[in-house]
């Protein structure tokens, strides 16, 4: 250890120790850096969200169709999800047809986490 840290001109000065624990701490923590730089991505991945019209909710699902109007298709929604409109909290049974709503998914696009609907139109 001491001859990289010679080869790198530090000047032991009687601190050798010092120097060597310094480095050892130094790429410590640049390993840990490296490591979490390397697994965010994972662990932050994206959620899927959908937007569009409601057709029919309640009884734990909600059927909705894309901004077009077009391509319908069912959600289960869970009890843990949360569930807004029009900004204030409110029940998979509120949302009427014909709302705006943004659904968030997990990455897994199985498990509806959100709903934001809306009664204004959306352009």
């Amino acid at each position: 250890m001491f001859a990289v840290l010679s080869y790198f001109g530090v000047c032991f000065n009687g601190r050798g120790m010092e120097y060597a624990m310094l480095l050892r701490s130094l790429v410590m923590v640049l390993a840990a850096l490296a490591l979490v730089m390397f697994l965010a991505p994972v662990a932050v991945a994206a959620d899927k969200v959908h937007e569009g019209k409601v057709v029919k909710a309640g009884d734990g699902q909600l059927t909705m169709t894309d901004k077009e109007g077009a391509n319908k298709q069912t959600h289960k929604v869970p009890a843990t999800a949360t569930i807004t409109c029009d900004g204030k909290e409110c029940k998979l049974e509120d949302l009427k047809d014909g709302n705006w709503v943004k659904v968030t998914m997990d990455q897994d696009e199985t498990t509806v986490r959100k709903i934001e609907a809306s009664t204004k139109e959306k352009s």
